[in-house]
């Protein structure tokens, strides 16, 4: 009983806990100015980000049912409908988006198309959590679509970023992104932690057991992924949070259209979920995975590409800096149609299944 109160308590409060590390970490980037120091951002950056992410994904990591992950592979079903979603919807929209609103600005274009082509890895796990979807379907969503990432991203960079512009008439942007690169990235963010999530179960449980396992080892390392959460939006925010106060213009240009990215995508996948009769821990999986995006690569392609103080990082950054308050939103709008769409649904099921077990 007392875990489940320290649980809901963390819940209650993250909307808090979040806010509170990004004001802070906008607070002292404008302060401190660490982008005066760009040749130093670039590998600090990247090293804590990794860090940060690879703590804050651990845990939930750690908590997946490996061993019943082959359970969901037959559900091809979610997993063509994850794809085209991932694959199909998303790129498209983003560069819709791109195109309409910032045709006139066609580096934060291309950053902003860039952003759409990097689908989700690392984040989508933790928010899964929070909104207690099927974890083991969105551990085997997030690695599917990563293999489907590391083979097809530079195909899909170089027809969004390079090919479709010039045939729109629009200025395109020369891209060349390797394998290796998406690879490297890819593993990781995903790879690193997805092994120690498996290694500290398997060993785990031969060496304590089930029992010691979930109801000792795992509530001691839940606390884990909140302040790696924190921890990495605190370091987002510190490092280039600073850009919103003084570039709000700008700042604002990129965060609309990605406003409307996260929610149309999310909506979309609802509506799919909902329409294909797909049970809510699974539906959560699958929007949340659709509407996250893989903001690690983006910036990793953008500053290799095209250098940390281009504006296509510029707005790459951007990314998780809208991303993670907006998420956070939709867990709690998944927590509400939990609640009041899918528990309701659900309801007359279980009365005709009760009505037919008295009369036997």
């Amino acid at each position: 009983m007392e875990q489940t109160e320290r649980l809901s308590f963390l819940d209650r409060n993250l909307s808090f806990f979040i806010f509170a590390a990004m004001l802070t970490g906008v607070t002292l980037g404008y302060l401190f100015s660490p982008e005066r120091h760009s040749d130093l951002i670039h590998g600090s950056l990247n090293g804590i980000l990794a860090v940060g992410l690879i703590l804050m994904m651990y845990p939930p990591l750690a908590r997946v049912k490996y061993e019943k992950m082959i359970e969901v592979f037959p559900d091809l079903r979610t997993l063509f409908l994850s794809l085209f979603l991932n694959w199909v919807i998303g790129p498209c929209l983003m560069f819709v988006l791109a195109i309409t609103w910032l045709a006139g600005y066609p580096e934060e274009m291309t950053g902003l198309i860039l952003i759409g082509l990097a689908r989700c890895i690392a984040m989508v796990i933790v928010w899964n959590d929070l909104a207690k979807g099927d974890r083991e379907h969105c551990a085997f969503l997030v690695a599917f679509n990563s293999l489907f990432q590391l083979f097809t991203f530079p195909i899909y960079a170089y027809f969004f970023i390079s090919f479709l512009p010039g045939l729109l008439g629009l200025q395109g942007s020369e891209i060349s992104v390797s394998v290796k690169d998406v690879a490297r990235t890819t593993f990781l963010y995903l790879g690193v932690p997805f092994l120690g999530g498996l290694v500290t179960r398997i060993v785990g449980i031969k060496l304590k057991g089930r029992e010691w396992y979930e109801s000792v080892l795992m509530p001691k390392l839940a606390p884990l992924t909140l302040g790696a959460l924190l921890f990495t939006i605190f370091v987002m925010f510190f490092f280039k949070g600073g850009a919103i106060v003084t570039l709000p213009m700008r700042a604002m240009i990129v965060a609309i259209p990605l406003c409307l990215y996260f929610l149309l995508m999310f909506a979309v996948s609802i509506f799919i979920s909902i329409r294909s009769g797909i049970s809510y821990e699974k539906t959560a999986s699958l929007s949340l995975t659709a509407a996250s995006n893989n903001f690690e690569l983006a910036i990793a392609i953008s500053v290799a590409v095209y250098g940390l103080g281009s504006p296509q990082a510029f707005v790459a950054i951007m990314g998780p800096l809208v991303e993670v308050p907006v998420l956070l939103g939709l867990v709690k709008v998944l927590v509400f149609l939990k609640k009041r769409y899918f528990i309701q649904k659900e309801l007359p099921q279980n009365s005709r299944n009760q009505k037919v077990q008295s009369h036997q």
